[in-house]
C-alpha cells in the first residue's frame, strides 16, 4: 500500500516537472494570426504572451475600424493560442495520472 502511494508521489512530483518544462516550451511556440484581408498580423507564443502587432497604414485613418479589426484578430490568435496551450498541458497531465478506472475521459 505504501509502496503504491510513494509510486504515485514520485509520478506526481515527475508530472509537476514535465508540466512546468512544457509551459517553458510553450513561450517558444509561436502564433501568428493575420485578419482576413491581412491588413493586421497579430503574434503571440502558445502561452498567451503578445510579441507583435503590425497595422496596414490604411486602417491608422479609422480608428472604429482598427479597434473592429484588432479585436476580431486577437481574439482569433489567442483562441488558437489556448487551444495549443490547453492540448500540450492536457496530454502531459494525461500521462502522469495513475491508472484509476472512470478517469480516462478527463483528459481528452
Amino acid at each position: 500500500m505504501f509502496g503504491d502511494l510513494m509510486g504515485m508521489m514520485g509520478k506526481l512530483k515527475e508530472t509537476q516537472e514535465k508540466v512546468k518544462a512544457t509551459k517553458e516550451r510553450l513561450n517558444h511556440v509561436i502564433i501568428e494570426e493575420k485578419s482576413s484581408d491581412g491588413l493586421v498580423n497579430i503574434t503571440l507564443t502558445a502561452n498567451r504572451t503578445l510579441k507583435s502587432i503590425e497595422l496596414d497604414d490604411s486602417l491608422l485613418k479609422d480608428k472604429d475600424q482598427l479597434e473592429d479589426y484588432l479585436i476580431l484578430t486577437l481574439n482569433k490568435a489567442i483562441e488558437k493560442a489556448t487551444q495549443i496551450n490547453e492540448a500540450e498541458l492536457a496530454a502531459v497531465a494525461k500521462e502522469g495520472m495513475p491508472n484509476i478506472r472512470g478517469m480516462d475521459g478527463l483528459f481528452k
